[in-house]
């Protein structure tokens, strides 16, 4: 018999967390101005009139000097649609080949309603789900449902490689996420609009409030109307 849902299969939890970062605004302003074999040992007043005519004119390479490394827990479809991202950004991401620990799943606090216009993804309008709170909903049934057979597959012998597969993409996932700080602006710059989807956001509202603080004049530059 498949039990009802513990409260522990919920998760709410999204986050990205800054590990380690590489350089400052001082490194791209000397990125930029080795073409002179010029070199600046302090950030001085002029830099940052620089690190703006190199945002503005497209000049990426001196942004791709200086580097930011995060870890990340999210759910499995938030992290399928981030790592679409690639160019100048490296990912390694927990394997349930490997893992086998009881799985959490994502939760959301509010059921979104479905949008007139498909590329909007949902609406401002919230769903109640569970109009009989005493009963378990469909979502918390599915997801025992899921857990259980998963860890009876596991029970029976089934390789974790195999027994993953009926996990949904709900269940939370992590990785360690590294790359440029160009790369990450154009993160940010795609993910913070109003019409990214609401969990993704979370992510790169955590990635765009760390890196104003690494790098607060070319985060400001490299962002310029990302709405955050």
């Amino acid at each position: 018999m498949i039990p009802d849902p513990p409260v522990s299969l919920a998760n709410n939890f999204i986050y990205a967390n800054l590990c380690d970062s590489m350089g400052t605004d001082l490194t791209v302003v000397n990125a930029a101005r080795v073409s002179f074999a010029n070199k600046h040992h302090v950030f001085e007043k002029g830099d940052e009139g620089l690190i703006k005519y190199l945002s503005k004119h497209g000049h990426w390479s001196p942004f791709g000097h200086a580097s930011m490394q995060f870890h990340i827990k999210a759910p499995v479809f938030v992290a399928r649609q981030l790592v679409k991202h690639q160019v100048g950004l490296v990912w390694n991401e927990v394997s349930r080949r490997y893992v086998d620990s009881e799985p959490e799943f994502y939760t959301p606090e509010i059921w979104r309603g479905s949008a007139e216009n498909k590329k909007q993804g949902s609406s401002d309008e919230e769903i109640n789900i569970n109009p009989r709170p005493m009963m378990v909903d469909d979502y918390q049934l599915a997801l025992s449902r899921a857990k259980w057979t998963y860890e009876e597959l596991l029970r029976k012998g089934v390789c974790p490689e195999q027994a993953r597969m009926v996990l949904p993409q709900s269940m939370m996932t992590e990785w360690y996420w590294s790359g440029t700080l160009y790369a990450f602006a154009r993160v940010c710059n795609l993910r913070l609009k109003e019409d990214a989807q609401l969990e993704t956001r979370l992510i790169a509202r955590d990635i765009n409030t760390q890196a104003k603080e690494c790098f607060p004049i070319s985060w400001k530059y490299l962002t310029e109307g990302n709405n955050e």
